[in-house]
């Protein structure tokens, strides 16, 4: 089994619908490997939540978020509320549900470090 370091030196295959969904078995093995990430009640999205320290630090994690998902072609939703709270949703949009490039991006993501509200 892969580990959280692993799976974020991975690259996310091109995507246009070719990419199967994961089943629920699978996804949930590969939700192990991102720890702080959760599957949406639907079954078909990644989620994770931080309280940033402030408004700034929030922009400029999305910026870095930003610059992996470029890089990745690879594109999460990012909310930013009440000025500090940071939430992430990832879902593979061409095939509307979870593939292995969901848990890629999500370790990547993880390993980027975030000051948060103490």
């Amino acid at each position: 089994m892969m580990n959280t370091n692993q799976l974020a030196r991975k690259k996310c295959v091109p995507c246009e619908g070719g990419v199967a969904l994961l089943p629920s078995d699978e996804a949930s093995k590969l939700l192990g490997q991102v720890p702080g990430w959760s599957i949406t009640s639907d079954g078909k999205r990644l989620n994770r939540s931080w309280r940033v320290k402030d408004f700034v630090t929030g922009l400029d994690f999305f910026r870095r978020i930003g610059d992996i998902a470029e890089s990745q072609d690879h594109h999460p939703d990012l909310h930013l509320v009440g000025y500090r709270n940071v939430t992430i949703e990832i879902w593979t949009h061409a095939v509307g549900g979870l593939t292995e490039n969901d848990f890629i991006l999500a370790a990547q993501i993880s390993e980027l470090a975030v000051e948060l509200k103490k």
